[in-house]
C-alpha cells in the first residue's frame, strides 16, 4: 500500500515537471518578442505536441513544446463528423470572463430593474450605428437586456472623440450625458481620472476595429449594429 502511494506521488511529480518544462520554454520564447499582451496560462491542447497559450486579452495562440514555433488560427475538432471550433469557444469564454471583470463604476450602464442578461458595447459617440443602437436602448432594457458601454473612440485615445467620451465618463450623470452626446448635442467639458484610454486599448487587444462592437455575456462578438429584438434574442441565447 505504501509503495503504491509513493509510486503514485512520484508519477504525479514527474508529470508536473514535464508540464513545467514546455510552459517555461514557451514563456521564455514569448518574452523575447515584447508582445503587448501578457501570457495568462499555458496548457496542453487537444492536438498532441501543440500547447494552448491563453493571453490576458482573451485571445489564444498555439506554440510548439520548445516555444520555437507559434501558430495563430483556429483549431477545429472534427472527431464527431462536425466542425467544432475549439479556439473560438475558448476565446469567447476568456473574453467574457475578462469583460465581466471590468468594474461597473468604470462603465456607463443602462439597466432594467431585473436584467435577464447583459451586453458590453465598445462605442464611439460619433458613430452613426452607435447612435442608432442607443436610440433603441429603452427597448433593449424592456426586453431584459442590460447595456454596458465601454469607450472606443475610433480616432484614437487622444482625439476629439476621446475628449468627448472622457467628459461623459466624468459627468455627474454619465447616462444622461451619453444620451445627449449620441443625439449630437454639445455636452459640458469635464475631466477626471477616467478609463477611456484603458478601455480603448482593451478593445484593440480584443480585436475591435469598428463600432459598435457588441460582446454578449459569454464573450461572443456581434460585429456591428443589430435591431433591438434581434440583438436581445442573441443575447438571451448566449448568456
Amino acid at each position: 500500500m505504501r509503495a503504491t502511494l509513493v509510486t503514485t506521488l512520484l508519477l504525479m511529480f514527474s508529470a508536473q515537471i514535464v508540464m513545467a518544462a514546455p510552459a517555461d520554454a514557451i514563456r521564455a520564447s514569448l518574452a523575447k518578442l515584447s508582445l503587448p499582451m501578457q501570457v495568462q496560462s499555458i496548457s496542453e491542447s487537444p492536438l498532441e505536441g501543440l500547447f494552448q497559450v491563453q493571453m490576458d486579452s482573451g485571445r489564444i495562440i498555439y506554440a510548439s513544446e520548445d516555444g520555437q514555433f507559434l501558430v495563430q488560427g483556429a483549431l477545429f475538432d472534427v472527431s464527431d463528423g462536425k466542425l467544432s471550433n475549439l479556439t473560438a469557444a475558448a476565446e469567447s469564454k476568456a473574453i467574457g470572463d475578462s469583460l465581466n471583470k471590468i468594474p461597473r463604476k468604470e462603465l456607463v450602464i443602462f439597466a432594467p430593474k431585473a436584467p435577464k442578461t447583459h451586453v458590453t458595447v465598445f462605442t464611439d459617440v460619433d458613430c452613426g450605428y452607435c447612435r442608432l443602437l442607443h436610440s433603441e436602448i429603452e427597448e433593449l432594457n424592456d426586453l431584459g437586456i442590460e447595456v454596458r458601454y465601454a469607450a472606443f473612440p475610433r480616432s484614437g485615445p487622444t482625439g476629439e472623440s476621446a475628449r468627448t467620451m472622457e467628459s461623459i465618463w466624468c459627468a455627474e450623470d454619465p447616462q444622461k450625458t451619453m444620451t445627449e452626446a449620441k443625439l449630437g448635442n454639445t455636452i459640458a467639458s469635464a475631466s477626471c481620472d477616467n478609463p477611456v484610454a484603458q478601455q480603448y486599448q482593451m478593445g484593440v487587444q480584443l480585436g475591435v476595429n469598428g463600432t459598435p462592437a457588441i460582446f454578449l455575456a459569454n464573450g461572443t462578438l456581434v460585429a456591428g449594429y443589430k435591431p433591438a429584438k434581434v440583438l436581445a434574442e442573441e443575447a438571451l441565447a448566449n448568456q
